[in-house]
């Protein structure tokens, strides 16, 4: 019953539908008068909103005349017109919000609304798209409208020449997949110029299927990695280990349901309920535990044991036996004390992490000299880093050997493992499991273990998008999943009314008990169907199942067509076949998803397309997409879900009330329950998985905040680098900040600096800047704090002086520029590659009680400060060592034509630069030479010759020259920096 003041005022929902109808109106009365205008007017019509907004008119202003040109375009070019409905949900995107569509309500058209108006600013729309064929296809379906008003639309597409891709984000209009504008957002922040960017901005974006990008694949980070020089050969080592303990565990619980049988003929239920949870801990998908749990009394008795053992808190007896613990829900694999002693018979405790970090603070407590307090913490390092490596691998093999299987959550291809999106049922190349369990599934699987992988760049999907100004986006479920979009993107959710009534029928679950039973039903179902001429499209969790499904069709010579991630090629082809009459079409999860499934003649008469669901999802809304294929615009239509208690969700989120309509039921072979109790259940199970993931992708944020915030400040950096052409003033702040850095290091007093700590100052920053410090300290009380750091600053400022006139000020800023991004880029892949091993580290401090999110927030933002200070120091170092070889007048190492993302990150660039009067003849060098390492200090840009050295003649003096005296050979620099280098 509804509630009485949601009754009496209408839902919030209902209420955003009531306050678009006025501007819906408006637009629909402008339609006449648009219609009277020619093609060479409606194109005129978009100078003219530019020049109304150039004069200050805004945005809100112009839109309902923008929107009728839309309309009135697309009834032109595309033979289609916006229904109200469409213009309604037009303005929700143009508002920045959610809108809610059905399957067939013409998204893609609504779409052109908000695009066409915001585009008119000049700063650039992307519209979002889940694959590359969606992008072209709709770019170039919807290009035809916006042509006539004069507008430019484009879209991107994997390994897209520079200038392409450059004029693509110029254009008025882009399209594209969130991998593509995210990859070059990542790109473009690892470039040496601005000329090497393709990105102008993140201004407005509206995502299609966007609980698919948003929210499906937000879980997975986009990355740009490299290899590294890690060793794969533990992996292997392991590997054998870990077989044997798996092997060994599976004796056991086959002993356990051995015992449970034969106690449950005796009628002793306690201790058949152990054996059964003990074999439910140590493999939950054991073929035989799954033949007992076809008993609904089984599963109930289960399920009492566990409650009974964790009250007592002696849930540690039914784990002793076992090698490890699987427990699926939190889709881990832990070692138990008597694996641990398998797996290191002399020494268990080796795979033990104690807190280490009290024990370091120990030893600097101990009374011993401090070098042996230095080896014995290095040592204690030592260990726990092998030690939690070791671990690692191990749990990670177990997780692999437990919880992945093949044909499932991923495929084995041309030798490789190739991730199976878990939501698509698409392929990912490219992507690896992260944190070593892809190697792990590699050494499982017994194929090349490839080496792991180095972070260069990476950013997840949820910071992307907050980089926009204005965000939207348009799904046909997106409601179950409004308060995540409201809390991570600040987006609401409205759901539009479809413009023709739904007519399609849901019919309620079908529920057997064994898996057995349900795949011969559903096949049984598939026949009755294809027989009177209904086409079917039937949704799988995997790969796995759809092919199963089609093994036992073909016995029964159905004909029909597979689309998982196997076939995925012909995706579009399949699923647009799919209305035919009397086709049947199996496909994992949403694939084809974009795709319209339009009836051929004569299905209508049949009942529509009919749609069976295999098993339910996780999340409800991939259950609601499915069910969304059918019944589009009017169309009839029809669905069905069938479930076992085998399926997982049933398996592990499954209530008692399940278990108990069953028993009340007494079901028998073959026999099936439509029950609304059971599918409230199901719901229930859905959404605690909902809000489990949505607390992992909330996990996943929290973390990557808090690196947002320092690649912010990196990428800024960077930024203000490429974009200033003269950079002399942000030299010279660094150098103030590191001065300063070194000044708070020795906790000065404000008067009265002593010498002897001024000294070492002044050692420092000659070390620092290869010159002498020539600072003097007259009164023996010392100096206060304001006048030394005057003394330095002046003194700093002078001998950067001298350098700019040394390299010539024509160049010196180029020389900066190239020295500072080198140094940001090279201690900011050093900063991720110490950041990931932080976040693999930092779990592990649960175990000492630890929350792993503020250890990492606190190691985190101590490595930030080191970060900044080593950047700093590699500044001013590099600075004050550099000299320009005299074959090298005016480098141009900033322009790169082109920078390419490969499958391991791998970057190639060409610098160009001017040569001198000799040119240099010697080969190449396979790597960049950094400026600093060069043996003389040389300007060289990357990739290519080096110079030769310069050659010294000997002055023959009749005394010896000091140090710090003029070098005799008249070059006007001190000896020691000359030729007594």
């Amino acid at each position: 019953m509804k509630n009485p003041i949601v009754k009496m005022f209408g839902s919030k929902n209902e209420r955003e539908l009531k306050s678009l109808m006025p501007l819906t109106r408006q637009i629909g009365s402008l339609e006449e008068e648009m219609k009277g205008l020619s093609d060479e007017q409606l194109r005129e019509k978009t100078d003219l909103f530019r020049e109304r907004l150039a004069q200050g008119e805004t945005l809100d202003d112009i839109l309902p005349e923008a929107f009728t040109l839309v309309r009135e375009a697309a009834r032109r070019t595309v033979d289609m017109r916006h229904f109200d409905v469409q213009i309604m949900g037009g303005i929700v995107l143009y508002q920045g919000k959610i809108t809610e569509m059905k399957t067939g309500e013409g998204k893609t058209l609504v779409a052109t609304l908000p695009l066409y108006l915001i585009a008119l600013e000049g700063k650039g729309a992307h519209l979002i798209t889940v694959n590359d064929y969606l992008a072209k296809r709709d770019a170039t379906w919807m290009g035809p409208i916006y042509e006539l008003l004069g507008l430019k639309v484009t879209y991107l597409y994997h390994d897209m020449p520079h200038d392409e891709r450059m004029a693509a984000y110029d254009a008025d209009i882009t399209y594209g997949t969130n991998n593509e504008f995210g990859f070059d957002y990542l790109r473009d922040n690892m470039t040496d110029s601005i000329e090497g960017m393709v990105q102008r901005g993140h201004h407005y974006a509206i995502v299609d299927e966007v609980d698919s990008v948003l929210v499906d694949e937000a879980r997975t980070p986009l990355i740009i990695s490299g290899p590294t020089d890690s060793d794969t050969h533990l992996y292997a080592e392991v590997n054998p280990r870990i077989t044997n303990l798996v092997s060994r565990q599976k004796s056991i619980v086959n002993r356990y349901l051995k015992e449970a049988e034969t106690f449950l003929n005796e009628r002793n239920t306690e201790e058949a309920g152990k054996r059964l949870l003990q074999a439910e801990k140590g493999d939950p998908k054991n073929k035989r535990l799954l033949e007992f749990k076809e008993n609904p009394e089984n599963i109930k008795l289960i399920q009492k044991t566990e409650f009974l053992y964790n009250q007592s808190k002696s849930i540690s007896q039914i784990e002793e036996e076992l090698y490890f613990v699987i427990e699926e829900r939190g889709h881990s694999a832990t070692l138990t004390e008597q694996g641990r002693t398998a797996l290191s018979p002399s020494n268990p405790e080796k795979l033990i992490l104690h807190d280490y970090t009290d024990k370091m603070a120990q030893l600097d407590y101990a009374d011993l000299p401090k070098d042996e307090i230095f080896a014995q913490k290095e040592q204690l390092e030592k260990e726990y880093l092998e030690a939690s490596e070791k671990l690692h691998i191990m749990n990670q093999l177990l997780k692999a050997y437990s919880l992945y299987e093949q044909d499932v959550e991923y495929v084995i291809q041309d030798g490789k493992v190739v991730i199976v999106d878990e939501f698509t049922g698409r392929l990912m190349p490219g992507r690896r499991f992260g944190e070593g369990l892809h190697q792990a599934i590699e050494a499982k699987e017994g194929v090349t273990i490839q080496r792991d992988t180095q972070t260069l760049a990476t950013i997840t999907i949820q910071n992307y998008f907050r980089l926009y100004s204005r965000l939207a986006g348009m799904t046909g479920t997106a409601e179950t999943e409004a308060e995540e979009f409201l809390k991570i993107y600040n987006l609401e959710v409205i759901v539009i009314p479809t413009n023709e009534p739904v007519i399609r029928t849901d019919h309620t679950d079908r529920i057997y008990r064994t898996g057995k039973e349900k795949w011969k039903a559903i096949a049984d179902e598939i026949e009755e169907c294809s027989q009177k001429g209904q086409p079917v499209l039937v949704g799988t969790i995997s790969v796995e199942k759809s092919e199963l499904l089609a093994k036992i069709l073909k016995r029964r010579k159905i004909s029909h067509e597979v689309l998982n991630a196997r076939y995925h090629e012909k995706e579009a082809q399949i699923i647009a076949k799919a209305g035919e009459q009397g086709a049947v079409t199996i496909a994992t999860n949403m694939a084809g998803r974009g795709t319209d499934i339009k009836l051929s003649e004569g299905v209508i008469e049949h009942g529509g397309l009919h749609i069976i669901g295999t098993e339910r999802h996780e999340a409800r809304r991939i259950d609601n997409q499915l069910r969304g294929r059918s019944g589009r615009q009017g169309d009839p239509g029809s669905s069905r879900f069938y479930l076992s208690l085998e399926d997982d969700l049933m398996r592990l989120f499954g209530s008692a009330k399940i278990s108990n309509v069953m028993l009340r039921m007494g079901m028998e072979e073959d026999q099936n329950i439509d029950s609304s109790l059971v599918s409230k259940a199901i719901s229930s199970a859905q959404k605690k998985v909902e809000n489990r993931n949505f607390e992992i992708r909330k996990h996943l944020l929290e973390y990557d905040n808090v690196m947002n915030d320092q690649r912010s400040y990196i990428y800024g950096k960077r930024m203000d680098l490429l974009r200033h052409e003269d950079i002399g003033k942000e030299i010279e702040e660094t150098i103030t900040d590191l001065i300063e850095s070194k000044l708070e290091e020795y906790e000065l007093p404000r008067s009265g600096i002593s010498p002897s700590v001024a000294q070492d100052i002044f050692i420092w920053l000659s070390e620092l800047t290869r010159r002498d410090v020539e600072i003097d300290i007259e009164s023996e009380e010392g100096i206060s704090y304001d006048d030394f750091s005057k003394q330095l600053s002046s003194w700093t400022n002078s001998a950067l002086a001298d350098k700019h006139a040394e390299l010539g000020e024509d160049i010196a800023s180029h020389v900066e520029r190239f020295l500072a991004l080198q140094s940001i880029d090279k201690r900011w892949k050093e900063q991720l590659y110490e950041m990931d091993g932080l976040r693999e580290g930092v779990g592990y401090q649960a175990y000492a009680q630890k929350d792993p999110l503020i250890e990492y927030k606190f190691q985190s933002f101590n490595l930030f400060k080191d970060l900044i200070k080593n950047i700093n120091t590699d500044i001013v170092s590099n600075l004050f060592r550099v000299r320009i070889a005299p074959t090298v007048r005016k480098p141009s190492i900033w322009r790169i034509n082109r920078v390419q993302h490969k499958e391991y990150g791998q970057f190639s660039s060409r610098e160009g630069f001017e040569e001198g009067p000799s040119a240099v003849q010697e080969a190449a060098p396979s790597t960049a030479t950094a400026l600093a390492d060069h043996p003389d200090g040389y300007m060289q840009p990357a990739g290519y010759p080096l110079p030769q050295k310069r050659e010294r003649h000997q002055i023959v003096t009749s005394k010896k020259v000091g140090r710090n005296e003029p070098c005799p050979c008249g070059s006007g620099k001190k000896y020691k920096y000359c030729c007594g280098s």
